[in-house]
């Protein structure tokens, strides 16, 4: 291949990948430069001269000069008499620099190793700078289009033609997307793989709804109101606590706009998930009751060394604290960072009958097993769908029912 053909090829696939000019050159020269010290294990002195844009390739030997008889490599040595005969005014020790052939350096194997050297290193500067510029941007939400669909994965493509992996594990359960498709996600972590730039986006990460919050709520955008913190179960329901920096701004009000009409469009792309918008205080009881919304709290007891809140509520707020398969009540939990145990308020329990009271017929590791989850009547577990008590207490289907039929046995009597 001649040098023109093989300098004008990496030209055009530099272009491809994006790479600058200033470091196309370098990369080039390192090559060239690596190839030589190889050949000549590392005795001599080049210089490698590149134009990538006319094509043209300079080889220069340097070699030192030495006494007639005296030259012990002739790679990096020169004697008196050539270096004169080149040119009559070198003395000894000084550098005699003089152009070598492409073609007399190089013989067709090596031209060979220099090309795929030479597209191992752009490849490699390519990765490197696609990881980098990518490590700066996470968190960031990005749009990308689907350009494969596997079974544990979805492979899509930038802007630029840059592959990106949206798992299986980081979609929203109800996700369906077609090739071609634009997908919006957030950038979660630039890994290698298979020595290849692995950047994973994320569509269930709580900076995804704090992204999408900032495109749809300008004050979000420019700080006016700030998102404290995020919790969500992916496709089902969110927490988001937000409060404002201007006393003005209502930051519930702002986020969920006139008629829902900006959190609409948040809840279409997280596939209809259910989104609480809750007004963030320091005063950890308020706050706890905001964050159990839709029920109505009467009180709220701290236990800050052990992080438990106990919060009493009315009989038929019990459902609505707890919520569908327990989601409510446990990220309410984890927006506010206490474990959350509900009561029925007593004052307002008619003719019902503590758990205390079945001890002769329940076992003590069932009774409790109910406590904790805040239903410590017969009428707070028979509230509850035994779905619910299932998903939320860790007992068997079986045990759950019996006790159903033991406790609606007293009522029925």
């Amino acid at each position: 291949m001649e040098v023109e053909n093989l300098i004008e090829s990496f030209s055009e696939f530099k272009e491809v990948k994006n790479i600058d000019r200033e470091t196309m050159m370098n990369i080039l020269e390192d090559v060239f430069k690596s190839v030589l010290a190889k050949k000549y294990d590392d005795e001599g002195s080049f210089d490698v001269i590149i134009n990538v844009d006319k094509g043209d390739l300079e080889i220069w030997k340097n070699r030192e000069v030495v006494e007639d008889g005296e030259v012990e490599s002739p790679i990096s040595q020169i004697a008196l008499s050539d270096a004169l005969a080149i040119e009559d005014d070198y003395e000894i020790g000084e550098e005699v620099s003089e152009q070598v052939s492409f073609e007399s350096e190089f013989g067709r194997r090596q031209v060979l190793a220099i090309r795929q050297h030479l597209m191992a290193r752009i490849t490699d500067q390519h990765r490197d700078e696609l990881m980098k510029r990518y490590e700066d941007r996470i968190g960031e939400i990005i749009h990308a289009e689907v350009y494969q669909i596997w079974r544990n994965e979805i492979l899509l493509q930038d802007d630029e033609g840059n592959d990106l992996s949206l798992p299986k594990e980081e979609q929203i359960p109800k996700d369906f997307f077609k090739k071609g498709e634009s997908v919006r996600a957030v950038i979660k972590e630039v890994t290698l793989r298979n020595n290849k730039a692995n950047i994973v986006l994320s569509r269930i990460a709580p900076e995804f709804i704090m992204r999408l919050f900032e495109q749809e709520v300008p004050e979000v955008f420019d700080g006016i109101i700030t998102i404290k913190n995020v919790v969500r179960m992916p496709g089902e329901r969110a927490k988001v606590a937000v409060e404002s920096y201007d006393d003005r701004i209502d930051p519930v009000g702002a986020c969920v706009g006139v008629k829902g009409s900006r959190i609409h469009g948040i809840v279409r792309e997280l596939r209809n998930e259910n989104i609480d918008v809750v007004n963030h205080t320091e005063n950890m009881q308020l706050l706890i009751s905001r964050a159990l919304s839709p029920a109505k709290i009467k009180s709220v007891s701290l236990d800050e060394n052990k992080m438990r809140a106990a919060v009493y509520m009315d009989a038929d707020q019990v459902s609505l604290a707890i919520g569908r398969g327990g989601h409510n009540i446990n990220l309410a939990g984890k927006l506010v960072g206490y474990e959350i145990d509900v009561y029925r308020d007593t004052d307002s329990i008619e003719d019902d009958v503590a758990l205390d009271e079945f001890s002769d017929v329940l076992e003590e590791w069932v009774i409790d097993a109910l406590k904790n989850i805040g239903c410590d009547t017969a009428k707070s577990v028979l509230a509850l769908p035994s779905k619910d008590l299932v998903l939320r207490t860790d007992l068997e289907k079986e045990t759950v029912e019996e006790v159903l039929k033991i406790l609606n046995s007293e009522f029925e009597d």
